[in-house]
């Protein structure tokens, strides 16, 4: 029961993450292109695998969010349930949103999609560590003594 309740908030924080990240870039000049990211990261790993990616940008679009929202779920599930969950959501927001910084351009997807400017580097993080939080606070809500 602990692992679904801890899926559960892990997916409750990256479905916020993803409905800001997605009005934020639509709103603010600066904001974090994670999607297109994600984009980069489909189309090379099908590429490797000797598989096309698809060519219609919508349809790309579309794998990267559901792929965002499935690896973040998951990451975030690790934040748990129970009385520290809120902390451990905090942690783990926090790290991804310094890996989305770090991590993109020697993997080899870019730099400029997370890491174009300050604003761009605090909002990348900020969503992170929102998501974070969100899947933290709902361990922690849906947490019981049973599970502490």
């Amino acid at each position: 029961m602990g692992i679904m309740k801890a899926l559960a908030g892990g997916l409750a924080g990256a479905c916020v993450l993803t409905l800001v990240h997605e009005t934020a870039r639509r709103l603010v000049a600066d904001a974090p292109r994670m999607d297109v990211l994600g984009m980069r990261a489909i189309s090379k790993t099908m590429e490797k695998a000797g598989a096309e990616p698809p060519q219609d940008q919508e349809e790309l679009h579309s794998w990267a969010l559901a792929g965002d929202i499935v690896s973040n779920a998951v990451y975030y599930s690790f934040a748990g349930v129970g009385k520290d969950a809120l902390w451990r959501g905090a942690i783990l927001g926090a790290a991804a949103g310094a890996g989305a910084i770090y991590l993109p351009g020697p993997l080899g997807l870019g730099e400029a999609p997370s890491n174009r400017t300050p604003k761009t580097q605090a909002m990348t993080v900020g969503l992170y560590l929102l998501g974070g939080l969100v899947a933290g606070a709902a361990g922690y809500l849906m947490g019981n003594k049973k599970d502490d």
